[in-house]
């Protein structure tokens, strides 16, 4: 590469050269990550909890038969189609109508009133005349005298709501005939022109009302009849035949009819209070309503039972699995009563059955366990019994067979009579032993005994022990190796009882070492413990030989007496002890040796 060239620099990485456009994916990717976190949490709160597992079964179900609840309900409910008739929309249509007819009538009294108090001229006499005689509409029908057979001329009708007392016959805007109200040729003519207004206001409010009046007739069917108080009918429309109503009778059916739901076809009437001529009258509209049809699909029990059935199937199925495993834990349990120990129960799931299933074999386990103990211990207490009886029946009987010798002088010489007694004070020498080592046994094993401990250097301890077995080793061809470390281990025991430990892991070793050979005793410090080992020479033993050594009353040599062998307490003792100091002892077999370890915590 030459001097002119120009290193480049690495190009920097995507997200370091556009930070802001990355960042939507990053929270992106956030989000989809705390959501697989929550659905980890929450599928694991599930599995080991039954109750919630029986909630989502039951949730999941319900939501399940709603679903077919609302397909079944629909089949079912097209078959059990109903059909609804309903009138009330058209009563309230047919009442709307003469609440309408009601308002033009109010307007249109109100607005004659409006005229009456503005005529202030000398002619409203004559108007008043005048109002009394209205045009005949063509699309009603007034109602005349009695007379008149209910069916006047035109000319001979009653006044419409908006009239200004206008005759049927005269042209609009021409003055009425009053020779005393008549405006003379020099004065103003403005009450004319007044009254010229309202004559084509009147008009124009009378053609609305015709039609108004005649679309109801003719679109809406309806018959419109005006009655004053007594029932007589002053107007109709051309549709009704009435000339006399019960007034009484039509408003006593028109409010039954609106207390009451409207499900038959029947004529409906609709009254209102109305100022007729200047007349308190009743408008009176009535008709057949129009009928709403609805379709209603009916309910059906068997939508209902459908999906009760489908809820009941759906939880049985979902929560066969959980039945079948209770009902395996139950028949485990069962097996398990009968004395099968040996039985299992299988661990299906992490929730309360899981943990019912694990403390279902641990409990078994440790009950087996316990039994298996139960058995080795009354196995010991037979070996006990025999053990003892025999070592104890030894030494007394030759106690009293020396003794029965001195009883009965059986003897030559005092001299031989001495050995005798010499015999006999040996042997109960060691029945006292025997004795006292049960003794002591019992007492460790029930932790009667108290430990009295105090700060010493276990350097110092065995140095002293080992000094009194270095001469018994020497006795017995063997040799004693010390490897002792220089530094000073500070220890909490009871010098006397940890003492007797050692005194009998010795003896053993000088006992059943092979003669002449070796003994090793050493001891390190290892996290915050010393470890004391002790070997010699001995036989190989198998796993179950060596965690039976420190069992009462054991011996590997079955053979083996108390000429021979102890009383078959001393290691069970020695474990005893280092137990109740919070340490440990244990024995490992190799290489044609046997090493003993007694584990001692350190002071700090």
């Amino acid at each position: 590469m030459s001097k002119k060239e120009k290193i480049k620099p690495p190009r920097k990485p995507m997200l370091d050269r556009f930070p802001f456009t990355w960042f939507p994916f990053n929270l992106l990717r956030g989000m989809i990550l705390f959501l697989q976190d929550l659905y980890k949490m929450a599928r694991t709160h599930v599995q080991r909890s039954i109750r919630l597992q029986l909630m989502l079964t039951f949730a999941f179900c319900l939501g399940v038969t709603l679903v077919f609840y609302g397909i079944s309900s629909a089949l079912f409910g097209a078959v059990n189609k109903s059909t609804v008739i309903d009138y009330s929309q058209g009563m309230e249509s047919i009442d709307s109508e003469a609440r309408s007819l009601a308002d033009r009538f109010l307007t249109s009294s109100r607005h004659s009133s409006g005229n009456e108090t503005s005529d202030d001229s000398p002619d409203a006499d004559s108007n008043e005349a005048d109002r009394s005689e209205p045009a005949q509409p063509q699309a009603v029908v007034p109602q005349g005298s009695a007379a008149g057979g209910g069916m006047p001329t035109p000319n001979a009708g009653t006044a419409l709501p908006g009239t200004n007392g206008q005759e049927a016959g005269s042209a609009p805007g021409a003055p009425a005939a009053n020779p005393q109200g008549a405006p003379q040729p020099n004065q103003p003519n403005q009450p004319n022109i007044r009254q010229g207004e309202n004559k084509q206001e009147d008009a124009e409010r009378r053609k609305n009302f015709e039609n108004t009046v005649k679309r109801l007739v003719t679109y809406n069917k309806l018959k419109i009849v005006i009655t004053d108080l007594e029932g007589k009918v002053v107007f109709r429309s051309e549709n009704a035949p009435e000339t006399y109503v019960d007034v009484h009778s039509v408003i006593r059916n028109a409010m039954e009819t609106r207390n009451r739901e409207s499900d038959s076809r029947s004529e409906f009437s609709s009254f209102y209070p109305v100022t007729y001529n200047n007349q308190k009258a009743y408008l009176i509209v009535s008709g057949i309503p129009q009928p709403n049809i609805s379709y209603h699909k009916g309910e059906n029990p068997l939508s209902i039972l459908a999906s009760l059935a489908v809820f009941i199937f759906l939880f049985y199925f979902l929560t066969q699995r959980k039945m079948r495993y209770i009902e395996e834990l139950a028949s485990g349990l069962r097996i398990i009563a009968t004395g099968n120990l040996d039985h299992r129960v299988l661990e299906r799931s992490q929730d309360e059955l899981g943990s019912l299933a694990r403390d279902m074999n641990f409990m078994v386990t440790d009950l087996q366990r316990r039994i298996e103990e139960e058995r080795r211990a009354e196995q010991l207490k037979n070996e006990l019994i025999t053990n003892v009886s025999h070592d104890l029946r030894t030494p007394l009987t030759l106690i009293m067979g020396y003794l029965r010798l001195l009883h009965d002088k059986n003897f030559e010489t005092p001299e031989q009579a001495a050995g005798y007694v010499s015999i006999a004070y040996s042997k109960s020498e060691k029945l006292k032993g025997l004795i006292d080592d049960l003794f002591e046994f019992t007492k460790l094993s029930n932790h009667d005994i108290p430990l009295h401990k105090k700060g010493v250097v276990i350097n110092e301890v065995l140095e002293q022990l080992l000094e009194e077995y270095v001469t018994l080793s020497e006795e017995q061809q063997l040799t004693l190796i010390r490897s002792l470390p220089q530094e000073r281990l500070m220890a909490r025991i009871d010098v006397d009882k940890m003492i007797r430990v050692f005194e009998n892991l010795l003896g053993n070793a000088i006992k059943y070492s092979p003669k002449p050979g070796v003994i090793t005793f050493g001891m390190i410090r290892e996290n915050g413990h010393a470890i004391i080992r002790i070997s010699n020479k001995a036989d190989a033993l198998t796993r179950d030989e060596l965690e039976q050594l420190f069992d009462r009353f054991y011996r590997v040599d079955k053979a083996r007496t108390s000429e021979t062998g102890g009383s078959g307490l001393g290691l069970a003792i020695a474990r005893s002890i280092v137990e109740s100091h919070e340490g440990s002892i244990w024995a490992e077999s190799e290489n044609g040796e046997i090493h003993f370890y007694v584990k001692l915590k350190l002071a700090s």
